[in-house]
C-alpha cells in the first residue's frame, strides 16, 4: 500500500471507532478526567504514523508542506467522536511536527527516541508555552551537562497523560536566547497544579504547571529557530478548524441518533420524525452547513500541502475554514436541544456536551479577529500583518 493509502486507512480506522471514542469522552467529561482510554485507542490504531517521519517509520515525508491533509483530516475524525480527544492527540501531532520539521536542531538521537516512544509506548506531548496570568518568564540557564529550567506555564493541553512537555523558555545570557527544553512530566521537580476546570474541553486537561530547578540534560534543549512560518501557522489554523468541524459532525451525528428513537414529531399532527418537516428541515440545514465547512477545510488542507495556490491566498482560505467551521460547529451543538427536545437535556445523555466544547475552543482566539484579517485581504488585496491579529 502506498503511503497515502495507509495514511487513507489509518483515518477510516478511526472513523470507525467513532462510537468508543465517543463513550470514552462521554466519561471524561462527566469525571473532569482525562480521556486515557481514547489515547491509548489510537495509539493502539498507529494513528502517531501520521506525525512521526518516514525515516523513523512513521508516514510523513519530514518536508514542511508534507502530509497536512492527512493529519487535519485525522484531527477532524477524532473529534467528531470526543472533542478533547481530537485537542490531545492535534497537540501532540503539532509539537511532532515542530520537533521533527526542517529547522529542528534536535540531536539524531533524541529524535530516534522521540520517534520510537511515540509509534511504540504511545508517548503523548504536550506544548509548553503559555504564560498568560503567571508572574515572571520561564528560563533555562547552562549548567556543566545540560540546562537548568525555572518557571511555570499556564496552559498545558494533554498534560494529563504526563508524556514529554516542549517548554519555551529563555537562556540566560545577554541578550536571552529564544529557547526549547524536552521535559518528562514525571519528572519530580516537576509540578501539576490540577487547575483545569472549565465548561467545555474538561478531557484536555489544559492545567497550569511549574518547573522548579528541572535539570534538561544535553540533547533535549535547542534553540528555536525563529517565529512560526506562514505554512505552519496556517496548518495550525486548519488543526483548530479540523477539531471544531469534527465537534460540530459529532453533535449532528449524536442528533441523527436520537432523533432515530424518538416516538413523535415536533408538533401533534407528525407521528413521527421522520414525517415531521420541520425537523427534516433543522437536520438538512445542519448537514448542509458542515458539509460547506468541511468541503473548505479539506480544500485549504490540500492547498497548504501541494502549495498551489499563491502564499495569500492560501493563508487566507486557512483563516476562512476557521471562521466556517466555528460556525457550523456552534450551530450544530447548538440545535440538539431544539429538535430533540427537553428530555434529551438529562445527564444520562450529556448532549450539551458538543456545545460546551465548541464554545470553549472557539474561545481560544477571537473569531471577529479572523474576520476583520479576511475582510482586509478583500479590500486591499494582500494580507495585514499577522501580528496585528495574533500574538507572535
Amino acid at each position: 500500500m502506498s503511503t497515502q493509502g495507509e495514511a487513507r486507512a489509518l483515518i477510516a480506522a478511526v472513523r470507525d471507532r467513532h462510537g468508543e471514542l465517543a463513550e470514552g469522552g462521554f466519561a471524561a467529561d462527566r469525571d473532569n478526567a482525562d480521556p486515557t482510554a481514547n489515547l491509548a485507542l489510537l495509539a493502539g490504531l498507529g494513528v502517531a504514523r501520521l506525525a512521526v517521519p518516514a525515516a523513523y517509520g512513521g508516514l510523513w515525508d519530514g518536508t514542511e508542506r508534507g502530509g497536512w491533509g492527512a493529519v487535519i483530516r485525522a484531527v477532524r475524525e477524532i473529534s467528531a467522536g470526543d472533542g478533547p480527544t481530537g485537542q490531545n492527540w492535534l497537540t501532540t501531532a503539532l509539537a511532532a511536527r515542530e520537533l521533527f520539521g526542517p529547522d529542528s536542531g534536535l540531536p539524531e538521537p533524541t529524535r530516534a527516541e522521540l520517534a520510537r516512544r511515540l509509534l511504540d509506548d504511545g508517548l503523548r506531548l504536550v506544548s509548553s508555552a503559555a504564560e498568560t496570568g503567571v508572574s515572571g518568564k520561564t528560563t533555562a540557564r547552562p549548567v556543566t551537562g545540560g540546562v537548568v529550567l525555572n518557571g511555570t506555564k499556564s496552559f498545558n493541553t494533554n498534560s494529563g497523560g504526563l508524556g514529554v512537555a516542549a517548554v519555551r523558555c529563555l537562556l540566560a545570557g545577554e541578550p536571552p536566547t529564544p529557547y526549547q527544553v524536552l521535559v518528562d512530566l514525571t519528572h519530580p521537580q516537576v509540578r501539576l497544579h490540577d487547575d483545569w476546570d472549565t465548561m467545555g474541553q474538561r478531557g484536555t486537561r489544559s492545567q497550569t504547571v511549574t518547573y522548579q530547578d528541572v535539570f534538561v540534560p544535553d540533547g533535549r534543549h535547542q534553540p528555536l529557530a525563529g517565529p512560526f512560518s506562514p505554512v505552519f501557522l496556517g496548518a495550525a489554523m486548519l488543526l483548530h478548524a479540523g477539531l471544531l468541524q469534527g465537534i460540530g459532525e459529532g453533535a449532528l451525528d449524536a442528533l441523527v441518533q436520537h432523533t432515530r428513537t424518538m416516538k413523535r414529531g415536533s408538533l401533534p399532527q407528525f407521528a413521527t420524525p421522520a414525517e415531521d418537516p420541520l425537523i427534516l428541515r433543522r437536520l438538512g440545514a445542519l448537514s448542509s452547513r458542515l458539509a460547506a465547512s468541511r468541503a473548505l477545510l479539506h480544500t485549504a488542507a490540500d492547498q497548504l500541502e501541494t502549495g498551489q495556490d499563491g502564499e495569500d491566498d492560501g493563508t487566507v482560505d486557512c483563516f476562512r475554514a476557521k471562521v466556517a467551521a466555528v460556525d457550523a460547529a456552534l450551530e450544530a451543538a447548538a440545535g440538539i436541544h431544539e429538535v430533540t427536545g427537553a428530555r434529551s437535556t438529562s445527564n444520562a445523555f450529556r448532549y450539551d456536551r458538543f456545545w460546551r466544547n465548541a464554545r470553549t475552543f472557539a474561545s481560544h482566539d477571537p473569531t471577529d479577529a479572523k474576520n476583520v484579517y479576511i475582510g482586509g485581504y478583500e479590500l486591499s488585496g494582500h494580507l495585514p500583518a499577522l501580528s496585528s491579529i495574533i500574538r507572535l
